[in-house]
């Protein structure tokens, strides 16, 4: 019998997905998990089947995270119905799983699923007081002083997607920064 190949797996994977995803939606908005959904993903971003290596799914609503609007008064200013956010579902996604597991730090994530109503990412995080992080020779660059809460610094993949970091132009006037540009927006 031959080996199944990378597409055969992801194929597997989106045909289970249906089932999964009633489950899913009754669980915990963020919830811990054994293992990775599509483990070839977690691999490629970094993830080792060992102990300090921690899997987090994470659900979140669609629609550009609409608040429901007051019944009661309010002055107009507290009325707003929509709340945008400047950064993107996957960076949303990894900061809500790090202030679940406070203990633990963010190493990347990536997408499994959508419905009608819900996003689902899986985040991977690392505890770095394990011993064995602290001697993995590959990993222990996440131990250091300098990567405290790098989710909420916009540190991680998905911050510097969302702060445009990835490749420089003229239009998208980002670069250096927004606070250097007199925190006129994107």
């Amino acid at each position: 019998m031959k080996n199944p190949t990378y597409s055969y797996i992801k194929k597997s994977i989106r045909e289970n997905l249906k089932e999964k995803l009633v489950d899913w939606r009754k669980s915990r908005a963020v919830e811990k998990i054994d293992k990775p959904t599509d483990i070839g993903r977690a691999r490629n971003l970094g993830y080792k089947d060992k102990k300090g290596f921690v899997v987090v799914r994470v659900r979140i609503m669609r629609g550009g995270r609409k608040r429901p609007r007051p019944k009661k008064g309010r002055r107009s200013k507290r009325m707003t119905v929509r709340k945008t956010l400047k950064m993107n579902y996957r960076w949303v996604a990894e900061q809500r799983a790090s202030k679940k597991f406070s203990n633990l730090e963010v190493l990347n994530s990536y997408n499994i699923a959508k419905d009608g109503i819900n996003y689902f990412f899986e985040v991977i995080m690392i505890d770095k007081n394990r011993p064995e992080i602290k001697n993995d020779k590959v990993m222990n660059w996440i131990c250091s002083g300098k990567n405290n809460k790098r989710v909420f610094r916009g540190l991680t993949s998905a911050g510097k997607k969302s702060r445009g970091l990835r490749n420089k132009s003229r239009e998208l006037k980002i670069r250096p920064g927004i606070r250097a540009r007199g925190r006129k927006g994107k």
